[in-house]
């Protein structure tokens, strides 16, 4: 029975995805522990370590979808170890060959490797779904390069601007993450087949070839040096994932404060029987873009938890490392639920660009005060303009009067603009600086890294 949200059949997929869940099952943990017995035994039998019928009989009955589960664990509660029962599940299979099992390594090369096996599938779909909400994010900035809207800073309406720039900063962030993935892969991937304290010491000096063979078959760099007791490996992996959510959480928040009833400027993706109350039937709540943003905090926790097991006492130890077990899972299902999550609130976005429009003239030009302000500065000063136009802004903020109105009654500005001037200066639609220019570079950018704009009708 599921003990945690992550299994639960009712809302198990609002924290995660099956596909993710099913590579940091029980099931694919045992399977990967067993690939690395399997590969160890090969590259030993290659290497004349073994002898060459057992690596033969290891590679042919080892089996790791025939093994028992809850037989292994009974005698996980015996022996009071973690894979010492799968070694001999593991001897049971092979017959005579079974002797050979695990020869020279500790159960931390096992679990480690098999680990970064499990770490490596992950960061294939981490990549993928990254690759994705990019390519949205590119087409979604494209179409709304020149829609304009209100910047806001503090909450608060401040200047023009257009959804199609908004949506390039996240693209930008975006494209960064995809860069750091591509770094990082190579330093992440790798395993370790060194022995108790890493020095070799129980396959003599064939080790080092051993660690490599192995490690080669399996599909994973080899480390310069053990790092049972450096852990940064994991640590950088789960920074990178804590910035992609934090940008997806970021998106998620900015969307949902942008689809309040009195803003109206986006909704998400609305399906026929979706139900927002039980006891309000008018309600459509951003349930998706909460989603999206509810699962950063979780997994920050987790990332955090990683960073805490960078702390190993001696050369290995049990306490700090245990504390993986928990966050890498954890980290990567909430990643993926954000990621997919992201995909589909993006691709069905419904963009009010008419409510966008309105909203511009919501405080009835005073959106346009920088405008007036720079305008006016450079016929009678800008710290004089700055003054002026501070007090009709208030002026008109407190008598809820139109800017223009206010702007044109002061007796400092009577004799400085005309009507028309005026006029063409409060109009947000020419205010929103070089928002459409930055929008192309951003994509320019995106196009020398392969994401392309998803077609028009996505």
């Amino acid at each position: 029975m599921a003990a945690h949200p992550i299994d639960y059949l009712l809302i198990g997929n609002n924290f995660g995805t099956p596909e993710m869940r099913d590579i940091w099952s029980e099931q694919n943990r045992l399977a990967s522990q067993v690939a690395v017995e399997v590969a160890l035994a090969e590259a030993e039998g290659a290497l004349g370590i073994i002898p060459a019928f057992a690596a033969e009989e290891i590679t042919a009955h080892a089996n790791a979808r025939a093994l028992d589960i809850e037989s292994i664990q009974q005698q996980a509660s015996q022996m009071k170890h973690s894979l010492m029962p799968t070694i001999a599940a593991l001897q049971a299979q092979c017959g005579a060959a079974g002797e050979y099992i695990h020869y020279g390594v500790t159960t931390q090369d096992i679990v480690d490797t098999a680990t970064v096996l499990q770490l490596k599938q992950s960061f294939e779909v981490v990549v993928r779904d990254t690759r994705q909400v990019a390519r949205i994010l590119a087409s979604l900035a494209r179409r709304h390069q020149y829609t304009p809207m209100v910047g806001r800073t503090h909450g608060m309406q401040a200047l023009p601007t257009t959804f199609g720039f908004k949506v390039a900063v996240w693209l930008d962030e975006f494209l960064r993450h995809l860069t750091r993935l591509s770094e990082i892969q190579d330093r992440v991937l790798v395993g370790n087949i060194n022995g108790a304290v890493g020095t070799y010491a129980a396959f003599g000096p064939q080790g080092p070839a051993v660690e490599g063979d192995v490690l080669a078959r399996l599909g994973l760099g080899t480390p310069l040096i053990g790092w049972q007791s450096a852990r940064d490996r994991f640590s950088e992996y789960a920074s990178v994932a804590a910035l992609i959510s934090g940008t997806l959480g970021k998106i998620g928040n900015e969307l949902y404060n942008l689809m309040r009833t009195e803003i109206d400027e986006v909704q998400e993706p609305f399906s026929t029987g979706k139900i927002g109350s039980t006891t309000m039937p008018h309600k459509r709540n951003p349930a998706a873009l909460e989603g999206l943003a509810s699962l950063t905090a979780p997994l920050l926790k987790s990332v955090a938890l990683i960073h805490e097991s960078m702390k190993v006492e001696h050369e290995r130890d049990a306490m700090s490392w245990r504390a993986e077990w928990l966050a890498l899972p954890e980290i990567n299902i909430y990643l993926s639920a954000q990621l997919q999550n992201a995909i589909g609130i993006l691709q069905g976005l419904q963009v009010n660009t008419e409510q966008m429009r309105r909203n511009l003239d919501h405080q009835h030009g005073l959106i346009m005060s920088e405008k007036v302000m720079f305008e006016i500065g450079h016929r009678i000063g800008k710290q004089t303009a700055h003054r002026v136009v501070y007090d009709c802004a208030m002026t008109a903020f407190e008598q809820k009067r139109p800017f223009q109105q206010v702007l044109q009654a002061h007796p400092a500005l009577r004799d400085v603009i005309d009507r028309d001037t005026l006029e063409s200066w409060l109009d947000p639609l020419k205010h929103v600086g070089e928002a459409p220019r930055k929008v192309d570079e951003v994509l320019n950018h995106a196009a020398t890294l392969g994401i392309q704009e998803e077609p028009s009708d996505a």
